[in-house]
């Protein structure tokens, strides 16, 4: 085998490795300082309980000094972030998730962000069952009560999309207490392998208030807009519907779709944190 020959199975076997790799491995170069949400103070915080923790990335302003409300996040599928800090800084899974890259748009003086990992031994498989035991009510209670201690927020909403709706849902059910607000966008109605979603779920007794946000034109087989108006009505809470956004890419459960709300996603996000901070529910969100 002559030079050129090597050199060109050297240069076939490189694009081999590249293609296998995990996409958090062969996308690793430069990723931080191409995120928008970097130019933000974003710390690592974790809270260990027995044998495992549970962590979160805690988000906000530079300026931000005195904070009152908090904002808990609730990444979908499979809602694993693998949140750790290495050579001093965050690093994390599902940075395109909806809920995660649009983080900065919840941000002002007065408000905060922690986007909440699964407990770290659920890290191989974070089930929907497993969301709906009273262990992950109380870690995430854990987390924010120590988050809330650190930041002095005691006024906490929680934030779920697609699978995430599960986790969020769960958590302000077993918590009555823990949040004034739960808001749930492009939410899992329908059962599928992973669970039973949201399919079945009691609403009476529901502690927060609760926003239903949805994309007119979700593509996602298990999160169709008509579901979303049937849970409103029969949660008989507000829907704030979303249309136009895009481009879209991927396939039609993904981030980067209508169901992530995709080129929409600053104008969905202030219009949450316009009903937190009011209570009023915003006009429903269109763009060209």
């Amino acid at each position: 085998m002559d030079v050129r020959d090597a050199g060109c199975l050297a240069s076939i076997l490189a694009a081999i490795l590249i293609a296998f790799l995990p996409p958090a491995v062969a996308q690793a170069g430069g990723a931080a300082s191409e995120d928008p949400n970097s130019q933000q103070v974003n710390s690592v915080l974790t809270v260990p309980l027995k044998d495992y923790s549970i962590s979160g990335l805690v988000t906000h302003s530079p300026q931000a000094k005195n904070f009152k409300y908090g904002i808990a996040l609730f990444p979908g599928y499979p809602s694993i972030m693998k949140l750790r800090e290495e050579a001093g800084q965050p690093r994390f899974d599902l940075g395109g998730n909806f809920l995660i890259r649009s983080r900065r748009h919840w941000l002002d003086e007065e408000t905060l962000v922690i986007s909440i990992d699964a407990p770290s031994d659920q890290w191989a498989s974070f089930s929907q069952q497993f969301r709906q035991d009273p262990r992950y009510g109380a870690d995430v209670a854990a987390l924010l009560a120590d988050a809330g201690r650190r930041y002095s927020v005691t006024d906490w909403t929680l934030v779920g999309t697609s699978e995430g709706t599960v986790s969020a849902f769960h958590v302000a059910r077993m918590n009555p207490g823990l949040a004034q607000r739960l808001i749930l966008t492009a939410s899992l109605f329908i059962s599928g392998h992973n669970g039973p979603g949201l399919s079945g779920v009691g609403w009476d007794g529901l502690a927060p208030r609760l926003l239903w946000v949805h994309h007119e034109s979700d593509p996602c087989a298990f999160t169709p807009y008509r579901s979303a108006r049937q849970f409103a009505e029969t949660s008989r809470s507000p829907l704030l519907t979303v249309r136009g956004g895009g481009p879209s890419s991927g396939a039609p459960c993904e981030a980067r779709t209508a169901h992530g709300f995709a080129g929409i996603e600053r104008e969905t996000v202030l219009a949450m944190r316009s009903w937190v901070k009011t209570g009023v529910t915003p006009a429903d969100v269109a763009k060209e």
